[in-house]
């Protein structure tokens, strides 16, 4: 099996050092598992997203480090709340020849009747399954056929489920996956704008209130107590 392939190299930079290789466009990295020390490591953000797109995190990636390649899966990314750039990522080294435990997402595909022609809302009760596997049978998504939910009693559970060979999955297969919920009537949605209106008409403005000085000796050890805490990273 062919691997989407990336390659790292060893860094020294640790901590804070570490944002000047996320400005040059880079993502601090380490590598750890099977019959490895862990290493730290850094690759280039944009071939990282092209193989995380692809592999996303059940999928086994080449990782080639100073010229020796190693079967790794991608266990975690951080990312930056507000760029939305990966921050740091862990490689989980793996032996092909033995099976791992691993997170397969849940991709709805198709077209339910009920959605689309009676209004219904479609609910995914479950997002990804446990399964074991050989490593190189693992799969980026599994894909979940919603078109047999015709009716709003209609439901498909993880035994409806077409897995890929060689993966065993570890949920209850009468686990709920996807569902259709019906539009709201029109005297639901009256009850509810009662009930929105209900609330408002409860909250009460107060003024604010200024703050006062803490008196007496327990008043005074509170304030002298209050110490800044130091970024420990």
């Amino acid at each position: 099996m062919q691997h989407a392939t990336i390659e790292a190299l060893t860094r020294e930079e640790k901590g804070r050092k570490t944002s000047v290789l996320r400005e040059e466009g880079k993502v601090p990295s380490v590598m750890y598992g099977f019959e490895t020390e862990p290493m730290n490591l850094v690759v280039d953000r944009n071939a990282f997203m092209k193989v995380y797109a692809k592999a996303g995190e059940s999928m086994v990636v080449d990782l080639v480090v100073n010229g020796a390649t190693h079967p790794v899966i991608i266990v975690d990314i951080q990312r930056n709340p507000v760029t939305d750039f990966v921050t740091h990522a862990d490689f989980r080294r793996v032996d092909i020849t033995r099976k791992i435990e691993a997170k397969i997402p849940l991709k709805l595909v198709g077209e339910s009747f009920a959605v689309k022609n009676m209004g219904g809302t479609l609910i995914q009760s479950l997002e990804e399954v446990d399964v074991m596997s050989l490593p190189n049978a693992l799969v980026h998504e599994i894909e979940v056929d919603i078109s047999s939910l015709k009716t709003f009693e209609d439901m498909l559970r993880l035994k409806d489920v077409v897995i890929p060979p060689g993966i065993e999955v570890q949920n209850d297969l009468d686990q709920a996956v996807a569902s259709v919920q019906p539009p709201r009537s029109e005297e639901e949605m009256a009850a509810l704008d009662a009930a929105v209106d209900t609330d408002v008409s409860k909250v009460e403005v107060t003024s604010e209130k200024k703050d006062e000085p803490v008196e007496g000796a327990e008043g005074e050890k509170a304030a002298d107590g209050k110490e800044a805490k130091k970024d420990s990273k």
